[in-house]
């Protein structure tokens, strides 16, 4: 079973039925000292302290209403807590639920704040509970919406028996407190043992009037039932069960569900290196992603949200593939334009922060691979391969035999010069390989022998250019010296054999220079190779597939060691963020990071059921 020992000390892993060691004072509260809410539409990070310090409104990729997170206060944010010092705090999701509980202990008595998004059925809305548990403590709540992503300041006011913030397409409307009358945005009140006040925020386009109230009593007993009613149906790995549902969870939490896409994290300007550049929006839907979710889906039984996941992906993509995009909104949105909200000051200083992703219009060979693959696991999944399916599939293959021989910016979004990088050429292969798959699987009339032998020719440039003889390794790119953790799908998606020698010395030269810590880095960022100033942290999705690779070399001890090492980075609630900073026991990037807990999920079930499987087949 999984080690709670974690990197950091102040970050231990908490069994998933306990509560969470001590928090740190604000200001200063770190990324990974935040949990997350959600309705299946948007989330929200809340603070260890009790500040809602980030909340898109209406969707994910809304503008912000609270953007504390990444400046002040002053950009918006709920804070509902103790007035006084608080000695103690610790926190926990209430069973296998996304409602969340966090006990305050102060010298007078103790508190306990529950959190949640009642999953939307109309408009959107969080609610607040303040339960007493011990003794009498004074509490303190202080709502300041500001919405455009922390820019706008709103008109305050009272409408229909609550107190209203509006400012042009947005406004939110409060209800609750310890009065008949509207609570006011910044209250003060004192709650004793065994009471309980209870606060409900919602919002809606002032032109549409103010939301019907909510029953928060009602809205935590329908919560809490919908949750456990949906992780009972999930099929478990034997082991790391606790560690596979909280993820399962966070990854339904990032799901859109009106289309069933997923976004990459519900947070945009969460940097990749500590003070520097590289913060981008993750609100959106990377084909990168896809492979692992199906799989994810696949392995937990989740049938509905993997069909819809893949028509998702069918309709967001079109009829021509030629026209096929890295991502896409959570919609299927093709114009994903890149702005800077220079009014905020970034999280620890790292600016510009960024809406919207430039990287959207690059071209990419690898995510040709990665969308035949999902569309060869789609009809797995269902049985058959559709006419549609076929069709893409088709294009696909057509497509690559025109582009694969050109450089590409890669599977990391290099903003630096086109290569031909490695796994590119890999990602081409996959997709003549899965077209060659389906013309014998499902019988299609199609003539295979110029696939096979294009599919041949690719590999044959690949192990020729791409592989370094004297070093004993494949490259990041043909005639780099440098090593990249992308090739770790070398093995995994079959291109070649686990047991070929030259995948023990792809893996060898990973190990040396791209785990510092012991954990795994995507490639080395110094002197700006990427495009981009400053180095990044250990990425924890590239540590997964090194532990599955370490497994199909039959290192099994070794896997599981790195699993463990890399699971138990979780947070006291049983998140991951994109990177890990092992120099400073902290985490880095956007949170939680789907892409994360996908890999850590894939992992698990890679691992417990002995697998020696290639990633789509």
């Amino acid at each position: 079973m999984i080690s709670t020992e974690s990197e950091s000390s102040r970050t231990k892993e908490a069994p998933r039925t306990g509560w969470g060691d001590k928090t740190r004072a604000e200001p200063g509260l770190l990324i990974e000292d935040h949990a997350l809410l959600g309705d299946l539409y948007t989330a929200a990070l809340v603070g260890r302290d009790g500040s809602v310090d980030f909340l898109c409104l209406p969707d994910f990729d809304s503008d912000a209403c609270f953007t504390s997170l990444l400046g002040t206060p002053d950009n918006g944010r709920w804070k509902l807590a103790p007035k006084a010092a608080v000695r103690d705090v610790r926190r926990r999701y209430r069973g296998k639920t996304l409602i969340l509980e966090t006990e305050f202990e102060t010298d007078t008595g103790a508190v306990r704040v529950v959190d949640f998004m009642p999953i939307r059925k109309g408009s959107p809305h969080l609610v607040r509970w303040v339960e007493g548990v011990r003794g009498t403590v004074e509490m303190r709540s202080e709502l300041r919406p500001r919405f455009a992503n922390g820019y706008t300041v709103p008109l305050v006011g009272r409408r229909d028996g609550s107190s209203s913030a509006v400012a042009g397409p947005d406004a939110v409307f409060l209800r609750g407190g310890t009065s008949e009358d509207p609570p006011p945005f910044e209250s003060e009140f004192t709650i004793q043992a065994g009471q309980r006040v209870p606060f409900v925020l919602s919002w809606a386009r002032p032109y549409d009037g103010v939301p019907e109230a909510l029953d928060p009593e009602t809205a935590l007993r329908e919560t809490e039932a919908y949750w456990e009613d949906w992780a009972s149906r999930l099929r478990l790995p034997p082991q790391h069960q606790d560690v596979v549902i909280r993820s399962l969870i966070t990854l339904k939490a990032c799901s859109y569900q009106p289309s069933g896409a997923l976004v990459a994290a519900p947070t945009f300007g969460l940097p990749e290196t500590p003070g520097g550049e590289r913060n981008w929006d993750y609100r959106f839907c990377w084909i990168r992603d896809s492979v692992l979710t199906l799989n994810a889906f696949m392995r937990a039984d989740l049938t509905d949200e993997a069909g819809a996941f893949g028509n998702w992906l069918e309709d967001a993509i079109g009829g021509a593939p030629d026209q096929l995009q890295i991502m896409y909104g959570i919609r299927g949105e093709r114009r994903l334009t890149e702005v800077t909200l220079d009014w905020l000051k970034g999280y620890e200083g790292a600016r510009p922060v960024r809406i919207g992703n430039g990287a959207y219009s690059q071209f990419q060979l690898d995510v040709l691979g990665e969308f035949a693959a999902v569309l060869y696991i789609h009809a797995q999944l269902v049985g058959k391969l559709s006419e549609r399916g076929g069709k893409a599939l088709k294009a696909l293959a057509k497509r690559v035999s025109e582009v694969w021989t050109e450089p590409d910016h890669g599977i990391w979004e290099m903003r630096g010069p086109k290569q031909s990088f490695t796994a590119s050429k890999v990602s081409a292969w996959i997709v003549i390989d899965c077209w060659v798959r389906a013309i014998e699987k499902y019988g299609l009339k199609e003539d295979k022998a110029p696939w096979v032998k294009l599919r041949q020719a690719i590999h044959d440039e690949v192990c020729e250019k791409g592989y370094d003889a004297k070093r004993g390794t494949f490259t990041q790119y043909y005639g780099s010296k440098g090593v990249d953790a992308s090739l770790l799908f070398i093995p995994l998606s079959g291109f070649l054999p686990p047991e070929d020698p030259r995948i023990a010395g792809t893996v060898r030269a990973i190990e040396e220079e791209l785990m510092p810590k012991g954990l795994v880095l995507r490639y080395r960022t110094e002197a700006g190779t990427d495009g981009l100033a400053g180095e990044e942290g250990a990425f924890l999705a590239c540590s997964f597939w090194l532990a599955n690779t370490y497994h199909l070399l039959g290192r099994t001890e070794d896997a599981q060691k790195l699993f463990n090492k890399v699971a138990g980075l979780r947070n006291d609630v049983g998140l991951l963020a994109e990177e890990y900073l092992p120099g400073e026991r902290r985490m880095i990037g956007n949170f939680p990071q789907a892409f994360s807990h996908l890999a850590l999920v894939n992992s698990a079930y890679f691992l417990d059921e002995g697998t020696k499987a290639t990633m789509y087949s």
